[in-house]
């Protein structure tokens, strides 16, 4: 039986850009926005994620002083 054998794809520092993502809190929940953007952060979203590597967007919050706090 031939032995195929696949290597799990690891990008390479010089494969990885950096997105600017806005996000606008006027009238968002806490909680849900929280989770989204800790998703953009470590680069969750993207199909190359890889928990050793930084892969994550940078995010700008405004409006943040109107954010809906929950519960």
């Amino acid at each position: 039986m031939p032995s195929t054998t696949q290597r799990t794809y690891s990008p390479k520092a010089s494969e990885v850009s950096h997105a600017w993502r806005l996000v606008d809190a006027d009238g968002q929940t806490l909680g849900r926005l929280a989770t989204q953007i800790a998703t953009w952060l470590r680069g969750k979203h993207l199909p190359t994620f890889s928990e050793h590597m930084d892969l994550g967007d940078f995010v700008v919050v405004v409006n943040a002083g109107r954010i809906r706090p929950d519960g």
